[in-house]
């Protein structure tokens, strides 16, 4: 039908694209120059805005300040016939959360990195998160303009360290201060920008003293094109030259197929090769109708269907950023299938509630504009949708958009308003939870940015306390118990007895297990549910330091029941005594986090952040050398981590930066467990 080719003739003309990177690699000033190119916006400013006005995508106060990109705001814009949207996402490692989210609703992203810098941590990191999340990626070597930019140098780091073939597109005129524009090897002419912002393409011939590089450079992109794609394997075996075209469309399927990367380069403060990163984008980059994404059939026992990307499907969409605006709760959203019109009812799979679809935008940085309806493949926001992050909104059928996979926080932080007027309070910390599902805390920065922003947004002074730690309790050895609660108050009393054991569990499986091995019904099967509460209740406070207790199996295997006393509270109760009596005598033991910790700093330092990482109790795994710099990898308890960015800049001069992930529970020393318990009783004793 007509209307069908012209929905594949407008998914064909459609981008969602990410920008990606490790701090300060300028990700935020190359989205800024695609906006500028793209007829977005009028004027350029740059992040650490000098003219407070500072980048249009990092819009919220905070982020001028820090400079830092925060919130991934999505844009729309337009590059000749095709439209693109843009998610801007933090390079930060306490906001992988952020990250993540945008990773989940694009198809393809841009990967940029610095030309001195390269592959750092945090590249490290949000590749792992694109494989996970099977995103195809052009990677872009910004900078090209900064003292000791070496390409070739990037390109080895990104086919080392991230494992992906990679090979330029361009060649570099130029470099350092002298650079000036990119030869593209495909086509084979330089590219200069001119004019006041770089917005004038000048195409010119290849300077003589690059023609032999530009040459050696195409040797190699299609020598490891051979490698990935069959088409050119075909002609390389046969010694024939693929014609542009066919290269074109090799470097597409390829990178498509996430088995390559093309890398182009330029220097987005300067307005130097921005348009052909633009132009690489929509030749190169994914339309929503060649990447495969799947939903789950709730009727169905969540089995996997795959989502069919065409306006003539029923509405399937899913729900990726919360935002509070001016006018209430704006909610991102990324129709998968199906149309989204404005007036029309949408179900929210996880309440079935019907909401009313009353006002549709599609959203510049910080402006927006009204649509009527919304086709497959594209993100719009919606007023007035309450709903947390990462739900899914259908037509009515019972589809779930697959769940988002969520870090487990590994700091708390208590926060007390300064005044009594904690209405905001309240207000704040609720939003924060719907916005954010780690809201309790990936990392220092992460929490330090939330209590800024209270003070902002609803303006409410916190006092914060020194962060704390998820500490998990467990056991050592099998321990028995045999517990009878009485209580006899006239009328009706209690009454219930339980005998059993328990005993350490692996972990890996599941966090408890509770066995049920009573024979001859001394315990009515309707209280065995009851025994089971009264073990969970257990475990939600441990006995020693009252955090969460993991890695116990409780095995039930007698016990003894009163005709008219026993109820399921007194079972429950006496379940949550007999846990606590027996976990006394298992030699308990507290787990703190240990978390992977990577530092990268000149090897200048390397002995001074070997000395930091000791001092702190870390084991070292690995170092390893790459010219002048070097990374340590090092397993080190959360516990000893706090305050170890000030210390990191300050015994290498600023020029060191680590990342960290959660990596396991390990137990801690038996002197550290005792100043636990002591701090913990010490605390009881206050609250008396």
């Amino acid at each position: 039908t007509d209307a069908h080719a012209a929905d594949i003739e407008r998914l064909g003309n459609l981008r969602n694209i990410g920008i990606s990177a490790h701090i300060d690699s300028g990700k935020t000033t190359v989205t800024e120059r695609i906006l500028y190119y793209t007829g977005r916006i009028k004027d350029i400013h740059e992040v650490r805005g000098k003219d407070n006005v500072g980048a249009t995508m990092d819009w919220m106060e905070l982020e001028r300040e820090k400079g830092i990109t925060i919130q991934s705001a999505a844009t729309y814009a337009q590059w000749g016939d095709t439209n693109l949207n843009i998610i801007d996402t933090p390079g930060h490692v306490d906001f992988t959360i952020e990250v993540e989210r945008a990773l989940r609703v694009l198809d393809g992203a841009v990967l940029v990195l610095c030309s001195v810098g390269g592959v750092q941590s945090q590249t490290i990191t949000v590749d792992r998160q694109m494989r996970r999340y099977n995103v195809p990626r052009i990677s872009f070597i910004n900078k090209m303009d900064r003292a000791g930019a070496n390409p070739k140098r990037i390109i080895d780091q990104i086919r080392n360290k991230l494992k992906i073939p990679a090979a330029a597109l361009q060649v570099p005129i130029g470099t350092e201060d002298a650079f000036e524009g990119v030869v593209d090897i495909l086509a084979n002419r330089a590219i200069y920008n001119r004019g006041a912002r770089g917005e004038d393409i000048v195409y010119g011939e290849v300077p003589e003293h690059l023609v032999e590089s530009v040459s050696a450079a195409r040797e190699e992109l299609v020598t490891i094109l051979a490698e990935v794609d069959d088409e050119i394997a075909e002609l390389f075996i046969e010694d024939k030259v693929p014609t542009v075209d066919q290269l074109h469309a090799a470097v597409r399927r390829a990178t498509i197929a996430r088995k390559f990367s093309p890398v182009l380069m330029g220097s987005a403060i300067k307005d130097k090769g921005i348009q052909s990163l633009l132009n690489a984008v929509i030749r190169y980059l994914p339309t929503p109708t060649e990447v495969k994404n799947t939903m789950l059939d709730i009727n169905n026992n969540e089995a996997e269907l795959t989502v069919v990307p065409h306006s003539d499907q029923p509405f399937v969409g899913l729900a990726f950023k919360l935002e509070e605006g001016k006018y209430g709760q704006l909610t991102y959203i990324r129709v998968y299938q199906g149309r989204l019109e404005k007036g029309q009812y949408a179900h929210h799979v996880k309440s079935g509630k019907k909401v009313k679809i009353s006002r549709l935008v599609r959203m510049h940085s910080n402006s927006m504009e009204d649509v009527e309806s919304v086709g497959a493949g594209e993100i719009c926001a919606l007023f007035g949708i309450d709903c947390a992050s990462g739900d899914t909104f259908t037509d009515g059928s019972k589809y779930s958009m697959s769940t988002m996979f969520v870090p487990d926080p590994v700091i708390s932080l208590s926060l007390t308003p300064k005044d009594k007027n904690a209405a905001n309070f309240s207000k704040a910390l609720n939003r924060f939870q719907k916005e954010d599902p780690t809201f309790r805390g990936m990392g220092e920065l992460h929490l330090d940015i939330y209590v800024e922003r209270m003070r902002r947004e609803y303006n409410v002074d916190c006092v914060t306390g020194k962060p704390q730690v998820a500490f998990r309790e467990t056991i050592t050895r099998k321990s028995e118990f045999a517990y009878t609660h009485r209580k006899q108050t006239g009328g009706a009393g209690q009454f219930a007895r339980v005998v059993g054991h328990i005993e350490p569990i692996d972990t890996a499986e599941a966090p408890h297990s509770f066995a049920n091995e009573v024979v001859s019904g001394s315990i009515p099967p309707q209280y065995i549910l009851a025994c089971n509460k009264g073990f969970i209740d257990g475990l939600k406070e441990g006995p020693m330091i009252g955090h969460p207790v993991v890695g116990v199996g409780l095995v039930l295997t007698d016990g003894q029941a009163h005709s008219v006393d026993s109820s399921e509270l007194a079972f429950r109760t006496a379940t949550f005594f007999a846990f606590r009596e027996a976990f006394k005598g298992s030699k308990p033991r507290i787990l703190e986090p240990v978390m992977s910790v990577d530092v990268s700093v000149p090897t200048e330092f390397q002995g001074n952040v070997l000395a930091s990482i000791n001092k702190r109790k870390g084991l070292i795994i690995d170092t390893e050398t790459q010219e002048d710099y070097c990374t340590i990898s090092a397993e080190v308890p959360l516990n000893n981590m706090f305050g170890y960015s000030t210390e990191l800049r300050s015994c290498t001069q600023g020029k060191g930066e680590f990342s960290m992930e959660y990596k396991r529970h390990a137990p801690v020393t038996a002197d550290v467990q005792e100043e636990l318990i002591k701090e913990h009783q010490k605390k009881l004793a206050e609250k008396k």
